[in-house]
């Protein structure tokens, strides 16, 4: 096919954040606008030699900024603002006159991902699957968009919306009603743009990029990236670029890749300026601006240092023999003799290597052949760029795609672990599943634990990141063996026959014929509640399936109407639907528009706990809530009234209730120490020291109770209440306990109060 094109060639580059550049905004002729992983946005503004620079560095997100959004000047912004959206959950409005920020946007629980402006509305999207808009700094809508992640939102030039998710699918929405969903991607829809008078351009994780119709119609399959593809622009020429993970941006022209433009890392975004220039966002923390007019193309002297940087950055990631390429040995290395008839050697002839021998008889180096991309080359992956010891494929188990992780037999699990999550937005309850996982999988399993301990949150040998402190030396940091807890415990097992088998004998005997008609389940009812249990218990599909609003609507109308006496196997089918993926969104769904039924359950279980199988499965389903951060709101909001309504529950005789009272004192530990509520953590601190000193509490409850009372002097705000306790007093007793795991933690926080 011949298609004219005119190829790209390097502009400028803009150097000046410090870590990954992640999003891309052009301001109209004002400038351009980039995010980064620095938690930074930066304007761009041009200078009088048709360059850029550096005009504002806008400071006020606390984890990485994505996604950007131009507001045009208009009476307000004279001069035009820019939203951005980032990791912690924050939409922020921004002044670029002033470089001041004007709004800040609160009620996402998780990652913002898209941000699109609606004639003076803010809309944005989330991994908490939602949409919110936004209008004069309050947020007038929310809807659950899909039921998974939320990449990526556009406003189309008709009017509606348009969003791509992790669901692999792209939605058509006009106001909260969805008119079209669009099928056909194997993988997350992670970018979205407008094609000019045509539809709707996505790109996917599965490497492709498409064109739709409005209609749904897929109007051209583009094909080319290997690997994931996290944007995609278009231009009134018709061009289209996309950016991938396979560190090119590449140019479309009637469905062909017309240029691939290669970079020295991965390509997070692109956008193309009006004039048709194109700018990329790289893993290298540069913004690079790509031209066709000849007259904007950088000077050959900077040509040839971006090549050098290509050629380095390749360099860097080849192996011969095992070793990289900068670490051969050079030609000189061949001056000393060798040692033993046939002794080889690789040394470095321009961009490979070539393996010598050693001739005892003459004496010298023979050249044996060269060594290009030596064994380790296949062996070990890359991952954005990057080569790594391993590059594990990991399914965390919720319902999402397959995620990478990376992993270097050199670095402390934990923090790999830390690291992964925070990049990935996962809850750092998965952290202890992450290591145990990586030494699973790279045979450390055996050498890196500690066989003596047993973890009580996970059931299995704990592996500890260096040896506990004992140094009266508080000027040491010591590293603590139990403390500090940072993920949500839950209880999941069940015993699903029997709960099922419960419910229907208790159907059978409800005695008056008044109940029977009210009260009973129909064959359909029973059918439909086996199907949930199918679905809670069936491991091979349960990140895939799905349940339906009749299933969670069948499970409310029972808490709500069956008699307390009969209501805890209920409650239980309950407690493992908020462990599951879709399970815990539907049913958070309901429990919004039932005007708060859980809350009114617990008042009727607590009132009358006489029936401890009650108190047990309600406890322990509300412990299960903690694990999906879309319960965390509600949580925080009955804090009191839920640990006021369980308090019983730490003297009772019942050694099942205490440890799952302090299970759920723990959990609100470390959720109120994540949203830094000093009153929440003075509740939870005094609950736990309660269950610490009464004699009758079973280790494994006091266990877990000074776990939280260690986490909450460690990383919260109530040191100074818990000192005012004389915890240091507890710390000791607990020190002198039999229990193993009691004084280690008592030892623990015993270190703990000496620190200032």
């Amino acid at each position: 096919m011949d298609i004219d094109f005119k190829e790209y060639q390097l502009r400028c580059e803009l150097r000046g954040h410090e870590d990954d550049v992640r999003g891309i905004c052009v301001c109209g002729n004002e400038g351009i606008a980039t995010s980064s992983r620095d938690q930074t946005v930066r304007f761009w503004s041009v200078a009088d030699n048709r360059k850029f620079e550096c005009s504002k560095i806008l400071l006020g997100h606390s984890s990485f900024v994505g996604p950007l959004a131009w507001i045009s000047p208009n009476s307000e912004f004279p001069h035009g603002g820019v939203v951005s959206g980032g990791m912690d959950a924050l939409v922020l409005v921004w002044d670029l006159n002033t470089g001041e920020k004007v709004q800040t946007l609160k009620g996402h629980q998780l990652q913002v991902t898209g941000i699109a402006c609606d004639d003076g509305d803010i809309v944005s999207s989330s991994v908490d699957c939602t949409l919110r808009r936004w209008r004069n700094g309050q947020s007038i809508e929310m809807w659950d968009a899909h039921k998974a992640p939320v990449q990526a939102v556009i406003k189309l030039p008709s009017g509606e919306l348009v969003t791509g998710s992790s669901d692999t699918t792209l939605k058509l929405w006009r106001g909260k009603t969805c008119l079209h969903t669009f099928e056909g991607h194997a993988d997350t829809v992670r970018g979205l743009a407008v094609m000019s008078g045509l539809g709707i351009l996505s790109a996917s994780h599965d490497g492709s990029l498409r064109l739709w119709a409005v209609s749904g119609q897929v109007l051209m399959d583009m094909v080319g990236h290997t690997s994931i593809v996290y944007s995609v622009d278009s231009h009134a020429s018709g061009l289209i670029v996309s950016g991938s993970e396979d560190r090119s941006a590449k140019i479309w022209k009637d469905g062909v890749c017309v240029q691939s433009i290669e970079h020295p890392g991965c390509v997070w975004d692109t956008k193309f300026m009006e004039n048709g220039d194109i700018v990329t966002a790289c893993s290298d923390g540069i913004v690079r601006i790509w031209t066709v007019h000849q007259d904007n193309v950088a000077e050959q002297q900077e040509l040839d240092l971006y090549a050098l940087q290509l050629s380095q950055y390749k360099s860097s990631r080849k192996r011969v023999g095992g070793l990289k390429l900068e670490e051969l040995p050079g030609l000189e290395a061949l001056k000393i003799p060798g040692t033993s008839d046939g002794q080889t050697k690789v040394v470095r002839e321009g961009d490979n290597g070539v393996a010598y021998a050693w001739n005892m008889t003459e004496q010298k180096w023979d050249k044996i052949g060269e060594v290009v991309d030596g064994p380790e080359e296949s062996s070990r992956p890359f991952l954005d760029g990057v080569q790594y010891d391993h590059v594990f494929d990991v399914d965390i188990g919720d319902g999402m795609p397959i995620r990478k992780l990376p992993y270097n037999r050199s670095d402390n699990p934990y923090d790999a672990a830390d690291k992964w999550l925070l990049k990935e937005s996962l809850p750092l309850s998965y952290r202890e599943q992450i290591v145990q996982f990586i030494l699973q999988n790279t045979g450390q399993k055996d050498i890196t634990f500690d066989a003596s301990f047993r973890d009580p949150f996970t059931g299995s040998n704990a592996y500890i990141p260096g040896q506990p402190s004992r140094t009266s030396d508080i000027s040491v940091k010591p590293t603590f063996k139990h403390i500090p807890k940072k993920g949500m415990l839950v209880f999941d097992a069940a015993q699903f026959d029997g709960i099922l088998k419960k419910i229907t004998e208790f159907s059978s005997a409800l005695v008056s014929d008044q109940e029977k008609q009210n009260l009973s389940l129909t064959e359909l009812d029973v059918s439909r509640l086996g199907a949930i249990v199918k679905t809670l218990k069936d491991t091979s599909h349960y990140h895939s399936s799905k349940f339906a609003d009749s299933d969670i609507a069948l499970l409310l109308n029972l808490l709500r109407s069956w008699p307390i006496t009969m209501i805890f196997p209920v409650i239980d089918i309950v407690r493992m639907t908020v462990l599951h993926p879709d399970g815990a969104i539907v049913l958070h769904k309901h429990f919004e528009a039932e005007n708060d039924i859980l809350m009114e359950l617990i008042k009727k279980v607590t009132i009358n706990p006489t029936i401890p199988a009650n108190l047990l499965t309600s406890i322990r389903a509300v412990t299960n809530l903690f694990k999906n951060s879309c319960y965390c709101n509600w949580l925080q909001e009955h804090r009191s009234e839920i640990l006021d309504a369980f308090s019983s529950c730490s003297s009772s005789p019942n050694k099942n209730l205490q440890l799952s009272y302090s299970t759920l004192i723990l959990n609100y530990a470390v959720l109120l120490i994540e949203s830094k509520d000093q009153e929440g953590q003075s509740q939870v601190l005094s609950a736990a020291l309660q269950i610490v000193e009464d004699e009758n509490v079973e280790e494994d409850s006091k266990f877990r109770a000074l776990v939280a009372v260690g986490t909450l002097m460690l990383e919260g705000l109530v040191k100074k209440i818990a000192l005012d306790f004389d915890v240091l007093s507890i710390a000791k007793a607990a020190k002198g306990s039999k229990v193993v795991k009691i004084a280690e933690v008592g030892s623990d926080m015993e270190v703990l109060t000496k620190q200032s």
